[in-house]
Formats: structure tokens, sequence, C-alpha cells
């Protein structure tokens, strides 16, 4: 994982107002894939969970939520 004293110009002009708090970013993702009705398509749910977005304390946390349809023909 890069840490923020390597990029510290690089970073502030994206995230944050002013200087940031540097701290750890974490990620939990979890996901499900679900076989429907037996046809060859498949739907997938995906939740993420983000403390700490872009290494900065003073955002987050963030949840995101996602789904994915997948159709073989």
């Amino acid at each position: 994982m890069a840490k923020l004293k390597y990029f510290p110009t690089l970073l502030h002009g994206f995230v944050g107002d002013g200087r940031i708090k540097a701290g750890a970013e974490h990620v939990v993702d979890i996901f499900y894939s679900a076989n429907l009705l037996n046809l060859p398509l498949w739907v997938t749910a995906d939740y993420q969970h983000i403390t700490n977005p872009g290494f900065n304390v003073d955002r987050g946390p963030v949840n995101i939520y996602g789904m994915r349809i997948h159709a073989k023909f």
C-alpha cells in the first residue's frame, strides 16, 4: 500500500480541502453471484465499505452498492 508521505503534492489537489490528515485506507468488499433459473444468466450483487477514502481521515466512511447482470448467448 502506498504511503501518503511519498506523494504529498500529488494528492493535495484532488482529495480534501487544504492539507490532508493522512491515515490508512481500509476497504471491505463483499459480493454474491447467483445463476438464475438454470439459464445462462448470472446476477452479482456487490457491497464495498471504505474508511478514510483517499488516505484522508476527514472523509468517509463510504458505502458503495453495485449489481451486475451477465448473460451468455
